[in-house]
């Protein structure tokens, strides 16, 4: 009894330093990683939401907790932040730059167990999960979207699209869609630009892409505050939502509590 008490407490050493992880510290995921903040507060055991934010170009999980705009406004709605990382510089999707041949398959993989071992540690609502991101960030969510429509409750790309064109059609559930862009981004054009052996896809196109996929009827137009949106629903009650603002290739946390909202009215949240 001694001897397996021993080894039961070994055992817990080994594992214990895999489970300190949080905002400061790396998720250790095999050969990638991730990170998270909780609700200020939060009690430990009761499952909230949470945001996937996955970064721009060269960005980093480090670089998304230090955004403390972003960190209050996720507490403040008591939701959990989670921050992917990619692997290298940029996340490999079909038609980047340097992942022509890809089919996506190694991030969705990774956003796949990332999932599982940040409900394993900590106490997430697995229905209640949002992704988001912005730039190249925004383009891994327009395939997360078209891929891994299952595992989200909705998805809020901003400033970013498929790579060349969307695909011919999508995988999964129908899901709801937050479309934000700005009217002269330059980074990232409405209509692409070229970039190596490649091209920025049209945002267009993968409106008109899931627009098809999804059966989405136009509900008219609003404007939020600097927000100009066009809604359109599906069947089933799901959006898809474009909404311009005035201005370049930008990032601001409101366009993240903007979606949420959307996604909260229409009861995917």
């Amino acid at each position: 009894m001694r001897l397996l008490s021993l080894i039961a407490s070994s055992l817990f050493v080994v594992s214990a330093p895999a489970l300190a992880c949080g905002p400061d510290t790396n998720c250790e995921l095999g050969n990638r990683h991730y990170r998270i903040a909780m609700p200020e507060g939060h009690d430990g055991a009761t499952p909230v939401p949470a945001i996937v934010f996955a970064h721009g170009y060269r960005g980093s999980a480090q670089a998304v907790m230090r955004n403390g705009s972003l960190r209050r406004m996720a507490s403040d709605m008591g939701v959990a932040l989670i921050a992917a990382k990619s692997e290298g510089d940029d996340w490999v999707i079909p038609n980047a730059p340097r992942h022509m041949d890809t089919d996506g398959a190694p991030e969705f993989d990774y956003f796949d167990a990332m999932l599982d071992d940040a409900m394993a540690r900590f106490p997430i609502d697995g229905d209640r999960i949002v992704a988001t991101g912005f730039s190249a960030g925004g383009m891994m969510t327009w395939n997360l979207a078209c891929s891994m429509s299952g595992r989200f409750a909705g998805f809020i790309p901003i400033s970013g699209t498929f790579w060349l064109e969307p695909p011919e059609t999508c995988a999964g559930p129908v899901a709801s869609i937050v479309h934000i862009h700005g009217t002269t981004d330059r980074i990232v054009p409405l209509d692409g630009r070229p970039i190596g052996p490649t091209h920025q896809g049209k945002v267009s196109a993968a409106l008109k892409m899931y627009r098809s996929y999804g059966g989405f009827e136009p509900q008219g137009a609003a404007t939020y505050g600097d927000l100009d949106c066009t809604e359109e629903a599906s069947k089933a009650g799901d959006m898809l939502k474009f909404c311009l603002f005035e201005g370049g290739h930008s990032f601001r946390t409101e366009f993240v509590r903007f979606g949420w909202d959307q996604l909260e009215k229409i009861g995917r949240l």
